[in-house]
């Protein structure tokens, strides 16, 4: 899968495409989040020793499970007469939607963009890609969190907003550089019980970034603006 911030990063790119609708660019950018959670799962089946297989890029990467948020958060806004929880479920939607279509872009092992029926999609069938390449995705996790945070900061500093935040912030940037110069090194030189710990921390970095973006909803909606 292609880094977790480099989705995000994408999913800023459309800043100035989504317009002034409350909620809506919040929900793309955690929409890019949202798919590779399901490695929560793949760190169960790992701990609990069972196969990890049919886990990762099936239902939180297919478009039926999408359209179902979409169509989730619609009747939430309908039901609470509030157009932003259905502003917020589109954005979610599109942003899961472009995760999954990156996904099938840059990476190498296909997607179920179907599920649950049992369909990969993989543009790279007769590709192999080098076994150091390959090392480095892990530990670039880690730069693309840093790149995602610093462009959140830049928002920030331009829309004077969320300023009493950025000393936290600016802790949680330097942390993911800090774990990309530690795992580098480590990916390439660790034999054993390298993904593990990688995995930890990966899922900590996750979920600590979903919670920064929230944290940080009237930068984005200044942003979108």
């Amino acid at each position: 899968m292609p880094q977790a911030g480099l989705h995000g990063l994408v999913g800023m790119a459309t800043q100035k495409m989504t317009g002034k609708r409350d909620w809506f660019l919040l929900g793309i950018l955690l929409g890019s989040f949202v798919p590779d959670m399901d490695n929560i799962a793949v760190a169960a089946a790992t701990l609990m020793k069972t196969s990890t297989a049919g886990i990762h890029r099936t239902m939180t990467h297919s478009v039926f499970f999408i359209a179902a948020v979409v169509v989730l958060f619609f009747l939430a806004g309908q039901w609470k007469k509030d157009t932003r929880w259905a502003n917020l479920g589109l954005g979610l939607g599109l942003g899961m939607l472009l995760h999954s279509l990156l996904d099938l872009l840059l990476w190498f092992n296909g997607v179920a963009l179907f599920w649950p029926l049992p369909i990969w999609v993989n543009l790279w069938t007769n590709f192999t890609a080098p076994s150091w390449f390959m090392k480095f995705m892990d530990p670039a996790e880690f730069l693309f969190f840093a790149l995602y945070l610093f462009t959140l900061r830049a928002w920030s500093r331009k829309a004077s907003t969320d300023g009493e935040f950025m000393k936290t912030h600016r802790a949680w940037m330097i942390l993911e550089i800090a774990l990309f110069a530690i795992f580098t090194p480590l990916a390439y030189t660790m034999t054993k019980g390298f993904l593990t710990i990688f995995g930890a921390f990966y899922l900590f970095s996750i979920f600590m970034v979903f919670f920064v973006t929230i944290r940080m909803r009237k930068t984005i909606e200044a942003a979108a603006g």
